[in-house]
């Protein structure tokens, strides 16, 4: 094997060899040496090259108006700014209304233990951290809290990042270079699409599988090189629908196919699994996935990301992953509130029983009240609209009716999936639940969604 710095053919004679590209080349294009100077003729007969009008980089920006139509029409969904947020309710416009489209999923947020945390880690540290991970934006608590979710995730290790968007963009393109293969999911959350994009800049292959088919990803992975590096990459509870990778199928072709795992348990951790411990514990299956990464803005109701795996992957992630060298570490009111609730959690798993019986309580309701919805197991139910319009209508109606639920539209999902993406927290009593669902009722009825 040649050194790819001091061996052909990493190592050659860059004049000679663009000298035998360009003569191999250059009948078929008419190339000439400085020395061969075209005819008169030839000249008169070389045609004019149009130019074409410029193109204004923004251009795009001025054409988009579908959001502005929207908001004339006063059916906007979007940038609603919350004015207090006790949890299941919040203030918006004044108004008191029903929170169903948070993530908050165990409630944290709102939770006394978990303000003052982080109004003490302010007192003793500061604001900011004013520096990386990798020079000085270390703290003790960091370390602190990698511990502490390692141990609790069942693995050696745990690295912690600024976001959770940003968490997948450290991790992917790290790991999956040049003649390795990124084989993803088609829903994987956006994240990772960013982080799988990344790794092909870096000269990474990237292979596409349809949604949560195993079948289909074994198409796909049979086609590459078995020699070759793999990692497949999927959601834990995905995003939009709240469906459950099938876990153990993957494991399975990932071992028959010399690939690694890597799970986005963002929406997992604190809703399924053992004591919360999300989609590998859920399946049995935790030291057959090799790393799983998470947000902090969920169930541990602030801001950030983590990884989770062997203690030679973490090791390299620290000394080689630009997400995390690059950028300020994660602040210490972030990290101390996001700790704190991680302690809540192991202290108080039946915040887990209650979450998962008010989302059964919901998709029971609007089955029965003849919405179609997409079922699962989690805290994430959709109710589908299929329309745009009648999407933002409905949404405006429950609005008004007190109740606020996100809004998924074309080309977020495919046409005839547009929906009212709701999720519950283990917060919501049956006073809120009832509510949400009379008005759900009633807004179906009124637009012609139900009988």
């Amino acid at each position: 094997m040649p050194n790819r710095f001091t061996e052909r053919p990493y190592f050659f004679n860059w004049r000679k060899s663009m000298s035998d590209w360009a003569n191999a080349f250059k009948g078929k294009f008419n190339w000439r040496s400085k020395s061969e100077v075209p005819t008169e003729t030839e000249v008169k007969e070389t045609k004019t090259v149009e130019r074409k009008t410029p193109v204004d980089l923004f251009e795009k920006c001025f054409n988009f108006t579908r959001a502005d139509e929207v908001k004339a029409a006063g059916l906007y969904p979007y940038f609603r700014p919350i004015e207090e947020n006790e949890g299941p309710v919040v203030q918006i416009e004044g108004r008191k209304i029903i929170m169903a489209g948070s993530n908050n999923y165990l409630g944290l947020t709102a939770h006394p233990e978990v303000k003052e945390a982080a109004i003490k880690a302010i007192e003793k540290y500061g604001t900011g951290c004013s520096g990386s991970r990798y020079l000085t934006g270390t703290l003790d608590l960091h370390n602190e809290f990698e511990y502490k979710l390692a141990k609790f995730m069942g693995k050696e290790a745990c690295l912690l990042f600024s976001t959770g968007y940003q968490t997948a963009q450290g991790i992917i393109p790290t790991l999956v270079q040049r003649g390795e293969y990124v084989i993803t999911d088609k829903d994987n959350h956006a994240s990772i699409v960013a982080g799988v994009i990344m790794a092909r800049g870096m000269s990474a292959e990237f292979v596409r599988y349809k949604h949560n088919d195993m079948d289909d990803l074994e198409r796909v992975i049979k086609r590459t090189p078995f020699e070759a590096g793999k990692l497949i990459v999927t959601d834990g509870v995905f995003s939009t629908t709240g469906d459950i990778v099938d876990l153990p199928r993957l494991v399975s072709i990932a071992k028959k196919y010399n690939a690694r795992i890597l799970v986005d348990d963002a929406h997992a951790v604190g809703v399924i699994g053992k004591g919360g411990r999300g989609t590998a514990s859920h399946f049995n299956l935790v030291d057959e996935v090799d790393m799983t990464f998470g947000t902090f803005s969920k169930t541990f109701a602030s801001l950030g990301g983590f990884v989770v795996g062997s203690e030679r992957v973490i090791n390299y992630l620290k000394h080689h992953s630009s997400a995390l060298i690059f950028s300020a570490s994660p602040t210490p009111a972030s990290v101390a509130a996001a700790l704190k609730a991680l302690e809540i959690l192991e202290r108080e798993p039946e915040r887990i029983d209650k979450l998962i019986r008010n989302s059964n309580k919901m998709r029971k309701g609007f089955k029965e009240a003849g919405f179609k919805i997409i079922d699962g197991q989690t805290a994430i139910i959709p109710v589908i609209i299929g329309d745009d319009l009648l999407a933002f209508k409905f949404w405006k109606e429950l609005f008004d009716n007190g109740v606020f639920v996100n809004t998924f539209i074309s080309p977020g999902v495919p046409p005839g999936m547009q929906m009212m993406r709701t999720s519950y927290m283990a917060t919501h009593e049956d006073e809120h639940l009832d509510q949400i669902l009379d008005a759900f009722i009633k807004v179906g009825k009124k637009l012609g969604l139900i009988n």
